[in-house]
Parts: structure tokens; sequence; C-alpha cells
């Protein structure tokens, strides 16, 4: 049974909204019921768990109607998770593209708090690109539409859509693929709204994944717009390279994919970059030209990097794409205070604690 009502029952009293954010009282979700989001996942049952992250876990599920659905639980013991639960209900019932996934309604009863979402049968980006037995499934013109579809839909977050919408934590694993390998973007429980005038922001609390962040979110909080165009530029490199973008504090590691693009790029070898299961499948031309376009996504000033429109407008057209400046190479040790290891830098989502 669905239950609809006002998303103002997510919020505790007195809270308010960010500026730029429409009146709760306008945004109308879904609710569905525990009992029968428990039949749907045959009571959480461990075989229909897809996965676990800070929120919580996500459980696959059946409504009676047939409709496969994806059921992401909250924590009970996540403090962070509530913050980004009401973030992410409350925003992602104002979005529809064929670039996002699609958000069905939540649950909040009892102790439990659930958003229901459509279910993807092909997990994620990261799953495919980053794997030697499943990276091949991927051709040339399936990656190239894959890349032309997220920037679809981070043009739809920050332009087209009735909010101004910053993503905060764009990478390979929060891009799922449908049946069609077509890409949704996931994921909004960092996300943060922008009024029609605001250009940037800057936060205490940094949240999101190093590999994929932009220097001047990273080392001192602002983001804006061009924070996401960082991220993608790193995505797009790596559906090119099926290689992981990856940050050490190790002088003597090897260079990570942000250096390794820039160096055969500079040296007129960007072509090595190109992943050898796709080189047979592979227009040249549009793959140099992707990554030209990717490197121009992650120049250190968020000035010099294009917009949304524009880099759509390059992926789709034939003109000349500028010619990037040096990119940053990597973020050091130096430049981040904070002790960590190299894989929780890379591969898990970093939050620094909110200093009000």
């Amino acid at each position: 049974m669905l239950l609809s009502e006002s998303a103002t029952n997510l919020a505790k009293p007195g809270h308010s909204s960010n500026k730029g954010q429409e009146k709760k009282s306008d945004i109308e979700l879904k609710f569905f019921e525990l009992h029968d989001l428990k039949v749907a996942t045959d009571n959480f049952l461990l075989d229909n768990k897809l996965g676990e992250g800070g929120f919580g876990a996500v459980f696959k599920g059946q409504l009676p109607d047939g409709q496969q659905i994806a059921v992401k639980r909250l924590s009970t013991q996540s403090r962070q998770g509530i913050r980004e639960f009401k973030t992410e209900a409350l925003l992602i019932a104002k979005l529809q593209h064929r670039n996002l996934v699609r958000f069905f309604g939540c649950c909040v009863e009892d102790e439990e708090k659930m958003l229901i979402y459509e279910y993807m049968p092909n997990k994620s980006l990261d799953y495919f690109i980053f794997d030697e037995s499943r990276k091949s499934l991927l051709d040339w013109k399936k990656r190239h539409e894959i890349i032309i579809g997220i920037a679809r839909g981070i043009l739809y977050l920050h332009q087209d859509s009735r909010l101004k919408i910053i993503h905060r934590d764009l990478k390979a694993s929060n891009i799922l693929l449908d049946e069609d390998m077509n890409p949704k973007i996931s994921d909004f429980g960092t996300a943060r709204i922008f009024s029609g005038n605001q250009n940037e922001a800057k936060t205490l609390r940094v949240v999101g994944t190093y590999a994929y962040m932009s220097p001047e979110y990273a080392l001192a909080g602002l983001f804006s717009v061009k924070s996401d165009v960082f991220s993608f530029g790193v995505m797009v490199l790596e559906v090119i390279s099926g290689k992981k973008n990856r940050i050490s504090y190790n002088s003597d590691s090897p260079p990570n994919l942000i250096r390794q693009a820039w160096e055969l790029w500079n040296d007129g070898r960007d072509f090595e970059l190109i992943d050898p299961t796709i080189v047979d499948s592979c227009t040249n031309e549009e793959a140099l030209r992707c990554i030209q376009i990717g490197l121009l996504c992650l120049q250190i000033d968020a000035a010099d990097r294009p917009t949304m429109s524009s880099i759509l407008f390059m992926l789709s057209n034939e003109g000349t794409v500028p010619s990037p400046k040096h990119p940053l190479i990597t973020l050091t040790s130096d430049s981040i205070t904070m002790e960590t290891t190299s894989s929780s830098i890379n591969e898990v989502t970093i939050t620094a604690p909110d200093v009000r």
C-alpha cells in the first residue's frame, strides 16, 4: 500500500530549508508501509542485499505488480545518514530525468527510514570499467554514450531542472546502469541546492571521495557547478582508460590517472591512454577528443573549466576543442592534512568534521 503525504513529515519542527529550496509543503512524497517493504524484500533477506555504504544497506525487492525496486535502508547507528536521508528524499522527489535514477518514494515508520528506487540490473559503472573480465562488455560506442548520458544528467541538475543542484559526490560507483547500459546518476545525500544567482558556497564539512574532488573543494571547502565538472572529468578519463584515478601520499607511487593522461596528451601520445579492450571498436578521433575534454574539466582554476552545456556541445559536435592548461596532478600529504590510508582516500567517501 502506498500513502501520499507532505514531505514536511520528514523534517524536524523548526528545521529551515536551504536557501533557494522550494517550500517543503510543496513537495509530495509517496510513503511505503514497512510491512509491504518487508514482503517485497523477503524481510530484508541477506541474499537480496545489493551493497552497503555509509548510509546503510541496499536491498533488492519486488512489488506486487512485479516492479523491481532497490530499497536503501538507513542504518540505525548512522547519525550522518539521517541528514543525508532527509536531503536525498526531499531533493530527488523534485527531479525527473532519463539519466537520473528514478525515485519511487520512502518509508518512515518506527525506527526505520528507507528510500525506494528503481532497480538497476547492471549495477554501477565501476563494476564494469574496472574489472578485467567485464570491461570488454562495454565497447567504445557504449562508453561514449555513457559519457554523454552522464553529461546530460549533470546538465539537468545544474541548469535544466527547477533547482540548481550541486551533486558533490559524482563518481563511477554512483553511476548506475539500467538493462540497456544507460547511465543513471544516483546518491543525492550530499547534494546542495543553490539559489538562482548563487554561484559558489563554502563549507567546513567536506564530503565526497578525494580521487574525484576538485582542489578548491578538497582544500578550502569551496564548491560550485565547476566542482561537479571536475568530478565528471575524472570519470571521462576512467571510462576511456578503464583505470581508476588514485591519490597516494607516496611520491614513489606510479603516476595517477590525471598525471598519466596529461603527460600522454602533452607528448602527443594520448592514444596510449585508451583501454586496449576498446581499441578495435574505437574511433580514435572521437576518443582523443574526449580525453582533451576530460583534461579541460580538470583545470586547477575552476574558472578555466567549461560548463556542462559547453561540454555537451563539444562532445556532440566536431568543432575545435580548446587546449587544456596543466591540470592538478595530485593532492599531496602537504596539502591535505588528514591521516588515512590510500584505499580510504580513493574508495571510501570521506567526511570531515562539521565544525560549527
